[in-house]
């Protein structure tokens, strides 16, 4: 058995990660146009017309600004927790009732083989949630959107051969940079986005020993650059002794280029 995933777009423009096994494929949000997200797909040569489910994580656009149009296009099933449906259902257009399905936090989805874990995140949405994919001993993570990991997250997180984790801010571009004070309040709180020096120290808990690479994802385009964010965790990474570079390798991800097909 094996599994493969693409973080096809990462960060505030757009979100959506691809995942597949032998007989099984599953798109995580989809926040770009449909023309985008099909370019996306063309990049990896996937069709989304094979696709078995879109699973999302939370209301905001920039991870269901194309959920509609590709569940319309393809006939393709959504799933989402009921809060997060009542949320963006008007955001979404029509979808026949058929191609809604109920997902909720802290409970578990078979896809054939493919369990899907579903758990909770810290932001400002009505119950945001993102995923954890198990295939017979493989495990990848997806954790971005989130004001901190909590040690509730860290122990369903941990030890995964594969992450996506949110890398979002530098802190000190953040607070001197242009937004306005509330906005960089928001970021920087509970509820907003986990900094690369926080993302790192989280990642310090959940490493495991068959950790093999940490996707970092959601970065800021205003507040932090790939080099920054990949050099930041790093070096926290090595200050608490963990074997980056050598047990496991740190990846970029981008907000409009898909990265390569990985196997977990």
């Amino acid at each position: 058995m094996s599994m493969q995933f693409s973080v096809l777009a990462s960060g505030s423009t757009g979100n959506a990660t691809y995942i597949e096994t032998e007989d099984h494929s599953i798109l995580v949000d989809a926040g770009l146009s449909g023309k985008q997200m099909d370019k996306l797909f063309a990049q990896i040569g996937r069709d989304p017309a094979n696709l078995d489910a879109i699973l999302v994580t939370h209301e905001h656009s920039d991870h269901i600004k194309g959920v509609g149009i590709m569940a319309r296009k393809y006939k393709l099933p959504i799933y989402a927790n009921e809060k997060t449906w009542k949320a963006m259902e008007h955001q979404l257009g029509t979808i026949a009732t058929d191609q809604k399905f109920v997902f909720e936090m802290e409970t578990v989805k078979s896809f054939g083989s493919l369990q899907i874990e579903s758990f909770g995140v810290s932001h400002d949405a009505v119950e945001p949630m993102f995923y954890s994919f198990h295939l017979g001993d493989k495990k990848l993570v997806l954790i971005t959107d989130t004001g901190y990991v909590s040690d509730r997250m860290k122990g369903t997180i941990a030890n995964a051969d594969m992450y996506v984790f949110e890398s979002n801010h530098d802190v000190q571009m953040l607070r001197m940079g242009r937004y306005p004070w509330n906005i960089k309040r928001r970021i920087l709180s509970d509820v907003g986005h986990v900094s690369n020096e926080d993302a790192a120290l989280a990642m310090c808990d959940c490493i495991g020993d068959r950790t093999k690479g940490i996707y970092l994802a959601h970065l800021s385009l205003d507040n932090n650059m790939k080099d920054l964010a990949r050099m930041s965790v790093q070096q926290t990474l090595e200050e608490k002794g963990m074997p980056v570079g050598s047990q496991f390798k740190l990846f970029d991800t981008d907000p409009s280029n898909a990265t390569k097909l990985t196997a977990v």
